[in-house]
Formats: C-alpha cells, structure tokens, sequence
C-alpha cells in the first residue's frame, strides 16, 4: 500500500479541484488502513480483488457510489483508487521480483519480509519531502476529530483515533534520510498522475448520476 502521507498528498491535490471538506476527506483517505491496525483482514477494508489482491473499484462503487457525496466517504474512495494505481502501475516490478533494484544500480536479494522493510523505511524518509513539496497541511492529526457519518462497513469506525495518532506518531518521527528505492520526482510524478485520473473517473461518476 501506498504511505498515508502519498494518500493525503493525492487526496489533497483532488480536493484543490473539489473544494470538499478537507479534514473529513483526509481522514477518509487513510481510513481503510485501519484494518491493519486493529487486527483486521484488509480484504475486506480494502475491496481486494480474488485474483488481482489489489482494490476492486467496482465493487467498492457498487456498494457506496450514492455516498460519494458524503467526504469521509469520497476520500475512502481516493485512497483505493491511489492504492490500485499503487500496486497495478508503479510497484508491480518491486513486489513480483525476489530482488530490488536501488537508486545507485545495485541490485540486492530480498525475501518478502526485508523488501517490506526497504519500501516502508523509503516512505517514512520521503514524509518530510512530501509534506514540503505539496505544502501539507496535517491539522487532522492533532485537531477533535470531526462528526463522521458512519457509512462505511468494512472498518470499525469507533476506532478512527488510533489510525489518526499512529499515524501522527510516525510523521512526527519522520526522518530526511537517504531514499533506497523511491525517488522523490517518480513519487511526484505517481501523485500528479494519480490526482488526474482520480479527478477524470469522479466527474465521470457525476456525469453518470
């Protein structure tokens, strides 16, 4: 899955166009990981399809698609989009190969569990970058956390607080070391990217309804 900061990063540049609600749109766009924390499968929370393992839009739409007007709900819907452009366009190579390619050329061995530890300690040195370059506001971690519909099924709700504090725990611990994997322009390049074709698939939806 993708960082929450590469989610509210993504969320926030299609809510520049959207103008919705932004706290409960970012909330919603890291909502889903929840799962994780609480002990939960995330095929559920994340719409994972059977053959694919990644998020199954259609599914998620044909459930919620008349409360996308809700934001908690739109941004839900923003990071299973972000996660299947994720893991379906820019990391497929680094999760199918037994070995990775660094940003100097060498190529290093890795079974699954190191390659996890590449690409999560590459997203916590790229936070700091991130929330420079997109000028990131994270008020939603340390404000009451806003009145939320309880609309979506697939995560326990009540629960929200301990995604929203974990979460700010690990951007405040956040560190600008050297990135093994990532670069921070093909990073960019994936939210500029992600942020047109989510904007291109939501006024499709609208033009639909």
């Amino acid at each position: 899955m993708a960082s929450a900061i590469i989610h509210i990063a993504v969320a926030n540049e299609v809510n520049k166009k959207l103008k919705r609600d932004s706290s409960k749109l970012l909330i919603g766009s890291i909502a889903p990981d929840l799962s994780k924390l609480v002990g939960q499968n995330k095929i559920a929370s994340h719409f994972l399809d059977n053959e694919t393992d990644i998020p199954n839009i259609d599914l998620f739409l044909n459930k919620y698609k008349n409360y996308l007007d809700d934001d908690f709900v739109l941004g839900y819907y923003i990071h299973l989009y972000t996660d299947y452009l994720w893991f379906k366009y820019f990391v497929t190579e680094i999760i199918n190969n037994d070995y990775i390619t660094k940003k100097d050329g060498t190529i290093v061995k890795l079974n699954g569990n190191m390659k996890c530890l590449y690409i999560y300690n590459d997203y916590t040195n790229l936070n700091i970058q991130l929330i420079d370059k997109y000028n990131l506001n994270l008020k939603i971690f340390y404000n009451e956390i806003p009145t939320l519909e309880y609309i979506i099924e697939e995560i326990p709700m009540e629960k929200l607080n301990l995604l929203i504090n974990q979460a700010g725990v690990i951007i405040e611990n956040s560190k600008e070391n050297k990135n093994f994997i990532f670069d921070i322009k093909n990073v960019s390049k994936f939210i500029e990217t992600s942020t047109k074709l989510i904007l291109a698939e939501i006024e499709k939806i609208n033009s639909n309804n």
